[in-house]
């Protein structure tokens, strides 16, 4: 006849097997960040952040790259922030559960399970050669935001949910139009959830590769348009450590992204809680 473990003891394994995968998982990203710091972060200079690659990025700095994942990071949530934030409030707020929302949300989360190499092979074919936009910044800010746009749809939708029903009742029993509803109290009870999910995309954005590749191009110069083509830092780093071109600079283009995602992830936090005292 088996013997059951008594429930303290059946407890405090579990707490034990939980403890040691967090403190895994914890050692796991120490050591990345560690690495990278050591090999990178000595060659982070104000030189090699104010000047542009050199000799095919052997020589010279990151400046052109860091304004290319600028251009093209901030035209990418520009564009997916009001779509996906327009469809959330449309799934929750102006929709009853049906077909209709079954498909928009299946669509959302087909699209979010699409390999970014076939993104970028479709941005490719749209954007680069039907459109004729070429590989530039106007094609890889559109390819990065079609991949970013299911992120944004489900946490906005998620925060919208989450704010309490009551509010809209009284809403409504005050006279307020739907809109006004949504406008001035669903939206600012929701914002810290909604812009997680837009730090997030960001954060997501800041360290594509293969999408920017087939659609953004490589071209180390300064672009000056949209339809110029212009190299990510990820891309960068990409190249260089590829191809051997200098694993120190790779290094270090390395060390500028991991601080910049980060930074922004810090950011979020700090946005997400000052939000929620303020409404709260």
């Amino acid at each position: 006849m088996s013997r059951r473990l008594h429930p303290r003891v059946t407890q405090a394994i579990a707490k034990t097997l939980l403890w040691a995968f967090t403190g895994l998982t914890l050692l796991i990203l120490l050591f990345i960040i560690v690495n990278i710091s050591i090999k990178g972060l000595p060659q982070v200079t104000s030189s090699f952040l104010l000047q542009d690659p050199q000799d095919m990025g052997r020589h010279g700095g990151i400046f052109s790259t860091i304004v290319s994942t600028a251009y093209i990071t901030l035209l990418a949530i520009i564009l997916a922030s009001p779509l996906g934030v327009g469809t959330a409030i449309y799934l929750t707020e102006y929709t009853r559960e049906g077909w209709a929302t079954r498909i928009i949300r299946f669509g959302a989360e087909c699209l979010a399970g699409v390999p970014s190499i076939i993104l970028g092979l479709f941005g490719f074919v749209l954007f680069v050669l039907k459109l004729g936009f070429g590989w530039s910044i106007l094609s890889g800010g559109l390819t990065l935001a079609i991949m970013v746009l299911p992120i944004i749809i489900r946490t906005s939708e998620e925060a919208i949910k989450a704010v309490p029903q009551e509010y809209r009742q009284v809403c409504c029993s005050l006279g307020m139009s739907q809109w006004q509803t949504i406008t001035r109290i669903v939206l600012p009870s929701a914002l810290p959830g909604i812009t997680t999910g837009i730090m997030l995309s960001v954060g997501r954005s800041l360290g594509e590769t293969a999408v920017l590749l087939f659609t953004a191009g490589s071209a180390l110069r300064m672009p000056t348009s949209l339809f110029d083509s212009g190299r990510t830092m990820a891309v960068h780093f990409y190249i260089l450590a590829r191809e051997g071109i200098s694993m120190p600079n790779a290094y270090g283009t390395a060390a500028i992204l991991m601080v910049s995602i980060l930074l922004i992830n810090l950011a979020a936090y700090t946005l997400m809680q000052r939000m929620m005292r303020r409404f709260s």
